[in-house]
């Protein structure tokens, strides 16, 4: 039996994740890693032979991180569309549309990802707006928040949308006083019809979009991502790819329900896993189930137990009768999956935990990892029952700040009260929930230690207060959110921590967070990561 090569990490802080009986996390000096398993540590690892020997210069060495809900083909394919995400206002925006479209004049659709939900009042964009610069092909933006559109008069005459449009269950579509709609829509059922019309990404484009984003993520420290919104069309993309070698994490599909056919997609949930299973080779699987319970608060469609202060007519959209959610989760969950469920308002939340607490009593006890995330509003009746029902509460940590999206935006909707009670992670670890952490990017950044700091911190810049203090946790907390919170999420018991025996996902930084400013942690370079033993970046 031959064995790969191995190699010796020495001469740095090895910080192994395991905790000790007084709270401490252990740490050493080096360790070996052969057949992509750690092998040993500290004095063990220096005492034996290895191929090659890595002198980390008094880095810092730990875990891999893990994302427990990104999106690379959306994050990847915005690197290829009109670069809105940079614009400071519409003008701006509207201008880089323009500057698209005339260098593609071939396009038959313009498209752009990311552009900043908070530039309009209120959050509503006018199509006349990119009508200006694009008045004779159909234009369709998506904003950060990735549940608000904004199109211009081209794509809603093609998309069927005008004066006295019935306004779908699902979502909203913006209309002025007269009743006509004016270029800004509201989660799925209002902009999936435009979807719809689009042309199909070619696949060399799909595989450049995950080459981009994996190398991406490796180069950041990540070995293992929840791709958290897969279509069916998706599926087949990540296998291609990976048999292109265009996969440079390991990566589980989470499967999109749709609230109007899941009963119907149920079948083709299964053969994917199946056709995942066959030719994933342990790299990619298929064990998830997403759901969107509700929007975001951002644009008034996150659901909410009480009324928006500046909407007192609306509680948002719940994109899920609650009947419904429970006998769908339900469904999933017997035939193996795990639900993972997107839910930002608190009776988003109350729905969700309902469903899952249905789930269990109907299906009876087993191993579950079931995921509520984003957790961004909880009503505080429902913090203790994440612990007693083993929901993992993954956050965003990067959210966890007091900005623009806060003050132009959240403050308006939610009034103080509900504002300073969003992304409670100390109170519900404190509470025994299962922490675990991600970044939903394209939405905002995928790198973890920019995540770490913000977690840490609670601000946006050194000179400004902490936005709800209590709610920081340690550097410790949220490495471990990262490392074995994300690893236990995927149900990968022997990854997530340094021990003998454990995958070896390993990442190399060029300080230690414990010791830098807090401030200064999202600075921090990584200088190399290995998944599976394997060098998947070297700086």
């Amino acid at each position: 039996m031959t064995t790969s090569p191995s190699t010796r990490i020495e001469n740095a802080t090895v910080w192994t994740g395991h905790r000790l009986p007084d709270g401490r996390v252990e740490t050493t000096d080096a360790l070996l890693m052969r057949d992509g398993r750690v092998v040993a540590l500290g004095a063990a690892a220096r005492a034996m032979d290895a191929d090659e020997v890595v002198d980390a210069h008094g880095g810092f060495v730990a875990p891999a991180f893990g994302d427990g809900h990104v999106h690379p083909i959306f994050g990847g394919l915005e690197q290829q569309f009109a670069a809105v995400r940079e614009g400071t206002s519409v003008e701006e925006i509207a201008a880089a549309v323009g500057r698209w479209a005339h260098e593609h004049p071939d396009a038959e659709w313009i498209r752009g990802e990311g552009f900043d939900p908070t530039l309009a009042p209120g959050g509503v964009f006018r199509a006349e707006w990119l009508d200006a610069q694009v008045p004779d092909r159909p234009v369709v933006l998506r904003a950060t928040d990735y549940h608000t559109v904004w199109v211009n008069s081209e794509a809603l005459r093609r998309s069927g949308y005008g004066r006295g449009v019935v306004q779908p269950h699902d979502g909203e579509i913006v209309l002025d006083d007269d009743g006509a709609p004016n270029g800004t829509l509201r989660e799925w059922g209002a902009w999936r019809p435009v979807y719809a019309l689009l042309p199909a990404v070619p696949t060399e484009q799909v595989a450049a979009a995950i080459d981009f984003a994996t190398s991406s993520f490796a180069q950041a420290g990540l070995t293992w991502i929840q791709d958290a919104w897969v279509e069916s069309a998706d599926v087949t993309a990540w296998l291609d790819a990976l048999d292109a070698g265009a996969v440079h994490v390991d990566v589980d599909l989470a499967q999109w329900a749709d609230p109007n056919t899941w009963r119907d997609q149920l079948a083709g949930f299964v053969d994917a896993r199946r056709l995942v299973d066959a030719r994933g080779g342990g790299r990619i699987t298929a064990h998830t189930v997403k759901f969107f319970a509700d929007g975001v608060i951002e644009s008034a469609t996150g659901a909410l137990i009480e009324p928006y202060c500046d909407c007192p007519h609306s509680r948002g959209i719940p994109n899920w009768d609650p009947e419904e959610l429970k006998l769908a989760v339900a469904a999933v969950d017997a035939h193996g999956f795990t639900p993972h469920l997107h839910a930002i308002g608190d009776q988003a939340i109350r729905n969700a935990l309902d469903a899952m607490e249905h789930a269990a009593r109907v299906n009876g006890p087993r191993d579950r990892r079931w995921t509520i995330c984003h957790v961004q509003l909880v009503d505080p009746a429902d913090i203790p029952r994440f612990a007693e029902l083993g929901v993992i509460a993954n956050f965003e940590p990067y959210w966890s700040k007091f900005d623009s999206w806060q003050s132009e935006l959240n403050t308006a909707r939610l009034g103080e009260e509900r504002l300073n009670r969003q992304f409670q992670t100390a109170t519900l670890a404190r509470s025994g929930a299962r922490i675990s952490f991600g970044s939903d990017w394209p939405v905002t950044t995928y790198a973890p230690l920019e995540g770490i700091q913000v977690a840490v911190t609670r601000k946006v810049s050194p000179d400004e207060p902490a936005w709800m203090p209590d709610e920081r946790i340690s550097v410790d907390d949220a490495l471990a959110a990262y490392t074995s919170g994300v690893a236990f999420q995927a149900g990968r018991d022997d990854a997530g921590v340094l021990r003998p025996g454990a995958v070896a996902d390993v990442v190399w930084l060029g300080a230690d967070p414990h010791t830098v400013d807090p401030m200064r942690i999202g600075g921090i370079q990584v200088l190399g990561t290995w998944r599976a033993g394997e060098p998947v970046y070297r700086r």
